[in-house]
């Protein structure tokens, strides 16, 4: 009976628990969640502190290495091809602005909170644990995904590099398997291993590596950009090869180009990445605003130039989806086809930098969500020697491996960019948020009614270029959508006045440009397919279910409402013990 008796005793503490779980996460996200003194305090988790030892120099390097390389060599080529044709160098000027936008409220996060973790930090000490749960835990998933993706590309092209046709893959295909699951790629494990490997042992190593590669890669780059330009030809930007094809420069019209730039924006990834290291930043108010803002305008650069010089080189109907610009090369004449080698060489350093600064970052943001325990700490644990997230690198790694071992590349692509929008758009919002609330003194509906209010009206601006067709109806309706947003936007800007200035560096424009970055990402958002959307509600419904059922009860906001379980405390104190040790050698 006493078994009976304790079981349910058991039983209905934890109901009680879950059912106070919805108070629970109203105080926190009407509190703001957590100071950055709290933040300092969960950082002990870790034990040992990440060295600062990062400049100006090596996160615009980390950015150019993060972003070019897995954006024109993995999406260039099937967002031309399928939706946006020549003009697929708009739709990279579009992502472009898009993340640039995104950027800044990046940099105001970083500058004033310079610790790891990125998007999950700075939306936790804004709208609370769960909503920063939901955003780092899909961020998660879209960097392993991208990692996953950009490791089969550099699969085709090492084979480039080699001379080998696109079509000849260096994978196994099993047919008991399903399609899309069946071709097994060992190359793309060994690489994502070796890199796991190099990530693990020391940041400021990898950034000495990183910076070697991305300068040989952008030297093959500058010499894409001048072959393509000098040996391409104008006609190919109107006209496809085969005549049944749509031709002109807009052959998918205006929404295939932002169609395409809903695709590659999975190539501005990077930027978010190097704001995760900003607790590795020697003087973050002066080098994270040059180093986040300097690495999007300078890759945006780069990559409306490649776009333009592949749409030159080749008819958008001919342009091979998995290896774009070396297949453009080798139908030429065989005194050129030595360039397809050549671009094969600089692509694979360009995808093995662009895998190491993202995973650098997936590593730092499973850190720092194991400091809230809202996964298991062991995850937050720097290794003292080396002073990297060792076990969330190691975890990471293994799960990137898996997925790259079987999952094609149209698995991943369009849930990579699902996730990365939905995490802007939630970053845009926080530093509105946090520039007009401070909590027990300002009223927060005013701004969360203006969030609303503004993030309907561009759901509803998207349905509407999405589904409605052609005609006066239609630009009636888009019309009166913009002069809604435009109105509600001026109206919060002269009636509700900001709470807080940013001491060292803020968003210009408040709140104009994170606003227009919120309708930038809604609108992107709406130019991808629904099946994307059905992934994306299925693991974001996971996410959620994992949280309730664990990290709500061992989370370090529990332990500041007195629920934290003893597991929980041992694990504080042993970090306390570690950091006294430190402290004493």
């Amino acid at each position: 009976m006493e078994s009976h008796g304790s079981s349910f005793s058991s039983l209905g503490s934890y109901l009680r628990a879950l059912a106070a779980t919805p108070e629970r996460l109203a105080r926190r996200a009407g509190s703001a969640a957590t100071s950055f003194e709290e933040m300092s305090r969960a950082r002990a988790r870790s034990g040992s502190d990440m060295q600062r030892s990062l400049r100006w120099f090596d996160l615009v390097g980390f950015g150019l290495g993060g972003m070019v390389g897995a954006g024109v060599f993995v999406t260039t080529g099937r967002a031309s091809r399928l939706y946006a044709g020549p003009a697929v160098a708009l739709s990279y000027a579009i992502a472009g602005l898009c993340a640039l936008l995104s950027a800044f409220c990046y940099t105001e996060f970083a500058v004033d909170l310079p610790v790891a973790g990125g998007a999950f930090s700075y939306i936790r000490i804004t709208f609370g644990e769960f909503a920063a749960f939901l955003t780092g835990a899909n961020l998660i998933l879209e960097y392993v995904l991208s990692n996953a993706a950009v490791a089969r590309s550099f699969t085709a092209y090492l084979g480039t590099a080699f001379g080998l046709s696109t079509a000849t893959k260096w994978r196994v295909t099993i047919s008991a398997l399903p399609k899309g699951f069946n071709e097994i790629d060992v190359i793309a494990v060994a690489v994502v291993l070796t890199i796991t490997v190099v990530i693990c042992y020391s940041t400021r190593e990898s950034s000495v590596l990183n910076m070697v590669l991305t300068a040989i890669h952008i030297l093959f780059i500058v010499f894409v950009i001048v072959i393509g330009f000098y040996r391409g030809d104008r006609k190919n930007f109107t006209e496809p090869a085969d005549p049944n094809h749509p031709g002109g420069f807009f052959p998918f019209g205006a929404s295939g180009v932002f169609n395409g730039a809903a695709m590659v924006y999975l190539s501005y990834i990077g930027y978010d990445a190097v704001s995760t290291m900003a607790e590795e930043v020697r003087n973050p108010v002066k080098d994270i605003p040059i180093g986040v803002s300097g690495s999007v305008i300078l890759v945006t650069l780069l990559y409306c130039l490649m776009a333009a010089s592949m749409s030159m080189l080749l008819p958008y109907d001919m342009i091979d989806a998995e290896a774009p610009f070396a297949s453009a090369f080798r139908g030429g004449s065989d005194g050129w086809r030595w360039v397809s080698n050549v671009i094969g060489v600089g692509a694979s350093f360009g995808i093995v930098t662009s895998m190491l600064v993202a995973m650098l970052g997936q590593a730092r943001y499973m850190c720092v969500i194991g400091r809230s325990s809202v996964v298991p700490a062991w995850f937050a644990r720097i290794h003292p020697r080396t002073s990297t997230p060792v076990n969330a690198s190691v975890f990471l790694g293994i799960c990137t491996a898996a997925i790259a071992l079987f999952t094609d590349l149209n698995i991943v692509l369009n849930l990579v960019s699902i996730g990365t929008l939905f995490v802007f758009y939630m970053v845009a919002n926080a530093v509105i948020y946090r520039r007009y609330v401070t909590v027990g003194t300002t009223n927060p509906w005013p701004t969360l009614s203006f969030l609303f209010c503004f993030s309907l009206t561009s759901i509803i601006f998207t349905l509407v270029w999405q589904f409605t067709p052609p005609g006066e109806h239609k630009g009636f309706m888009l019309g009166a959508c913009t002069v809604i947003a435009v109105s509600v936007l001026q109206l919060f800007h002269c009636v509700v006045p900001q709470a807080r200035k940013p001491e060292f560096w803020g968003v210009p424009l408040m709140p104009w440009i994170p606003s227009i970055s919120i309708f930038l990402n809604i609108f992107l958002l709406g130019s991808l397919d629904g099946p994307s959307y059905v992934r994306f509600g299925f693991f974001s419904a996971l996410i959620v279910l994992v949280y309730v059922l664990y990290g709500v009860h061992a989370s370090f906001d529990a332990e500041g409402d007195g629920s934290l379980n003893q597991k929980n405390g041992e694990i504080m104190k042993e970090s306390n013990e570690s950091e006294d040790h430190i402290l004493k050698v």
